[in-house]
């Protein structure tokens, strides 16, 4: 099957409605593994760890910072990062020094102060991007040494994955599949919107299939409104200040490594899937810039790091839309959806949220295909084998 090639780089053209509406689908998209990471950190502090809501906004504010900061020019999306539940997970089990008779909430705050650190760390290397070139630094960092650690990272969240779609095989299916329908045989504006086609299907079968008293594997209900009723209208993120200890520095900040690999394979990923050097242009000093100061400045407020998602990577060639507005405008969805404390207690019972979106299987299909298909003119350079792996590889992140 060929794919097309030929995209939007002018989200003007579409109107503003249809742009709110891609910016939705950009939300959804990573709505998902964006709320995982607090959950799963929540289980480490047992029940006493990162706010879903403080996520939220940090991935919100953090993505327009980084769109500042790269001049406005990089379709990318940030997002809470699966890299650092490691040093999480280190830091609620320290039981010595001053961590010994400290509660799980009272460790949280160390924790944080560590990724602070890690985000200072994306700053010494923008530096060392910006004094010495960036053609110099890639040199050390090819694909063959980025797109690995990526692959890791994401393999690490597969066992969960397969957790969450075990759920209800059905419904993973059926919003499996419906993006795949309209990708491929969408007509108009709904070939553009694909991602948000199966959230909304698999949505109104899951309403049926709860009114025909079907339920999960495990027996539970498929759909449970308890949380909604029970949400306020309006929630106000509870945010805290992060504090620093050298053992909880020396747990978190050393991941920044393998995190600013993940970043350099996921700007390779984006060029190739938009047909722009983003790594020259805006370059990447700045988006290791944007990157770093949105991890820090979340820690500091007692958000997750963000990062670079694949997710949105993923929306960008299933759309073809690769104009950054549309993204921007999904911040103020985002926003929205941060406030609106029921409407996330509305989402995140639905088992595709975590399981599509974090399953990287398929995109990972996709994004080669479609990064192989643009670099094709290039393969005589050696340069097409590293960035579709890049491509594909970074759908893990």
């Amino acid at each position: 099957m060929k794919f097309r090639v030929e995209g939007i780089y002018d989200a003007k053209k579409l109107g503003i409605p249809q742009m709110l509406i891609l910016g939705l689908q950009h939300m959804f998209a990573m709505f998902g593994a964006t709320i995982l990471v607090p959950i799963l950190v929540n289980n480490y502090f047992h029940g006493e760890g990162l706010s879903i809501q403080v996520t939220l906004f940090c991935a919100g504010f953090g993505t327009l910072l980084f769109h500042v900061l790269t001049k406005l020019k990089v379709p990318a999306f940030l997002g809470s990062s699966f890299a650092f539940l490691g040093g999480f997970a280190t830091v609620a089990e320290l039981d010595t020094g001053i961590f010994a008779n400290m509660s799980y909430g009272e460790k949280l705050p160390y924790a944080c102060g560590g990724v602070f650190v890690a985000g200072l760390l994306y700053l010494v290397l923008a530096m060392i991007v910006k004094v010495i070139g960036v053609k110099r630094v890639m040199r050390y960092l090819p694909p063959v040494v980025t797109g690995p650690i990526i692959i890791c990272i994401g393999l690490s969240l597969a066992p969960s994955a397969i957790s969450n779609a075990s759920q209800n095989w059905i419904l993973a299916l059926i919003a499996l599949g419906t993006v795949i329908f309209f990708n491929i045989w969408g007509v108009g504006m709904f070939r553009i919107i694909p991602i948000l086609m199966g959230i909304v299907v698999s949505y109104v079968v899951a309403l049926i299939m709860n009114a025909l008293g079907m339920t999960n594997a495990d027996g539970s209900a498929i759909l449970s409104f308890a949380g909604v009723a029970s949400a306020p209208i309006v929630g106000v993120p509870k945010f805290f200040l992060c504090k620093f200890n050298i053992t909880a520095i020396l747990a978190m900040a050393p991941i920044a490594i393998a995190s600013m690999m993940e970043h350099i394979g996921d700007i390779s990923a984006i060029s190739a899937t938009v047909d722009r050097n983003f790594i020259e242009d805006p370059g990447l000093h700045r988006t290791l810039l944007g990157d770093g100061l949105a991890t820090s400045l979340s820690a500091l407020i007692g958000g997750p790091a963000n990062t670079t998602y694949g997710e949105n990577t993923s929306v960008l060639a299933l759309s073809r839309v690769y104009d950054p507005k549309h993204i921007r405008a999904s911040q103020v969805e985002i926003f929205v959806a941060d406030f609106g404390a029921d409407f996330q207690q509305a989402l995140r019972f639905h088992p595709l949220f975590r399981y599509f979106f974090q399953n990287g299987i398929f995109r990972t299909r996709v994004i080669g295909q479609e990064t192989q298909q643009r670099l094709g003119a290039r393969t005589r350079t050696g340069t097409t084998g590293t960035n579709a792996g890049h491509g594909a590889a970074t759908q893990f992140c």
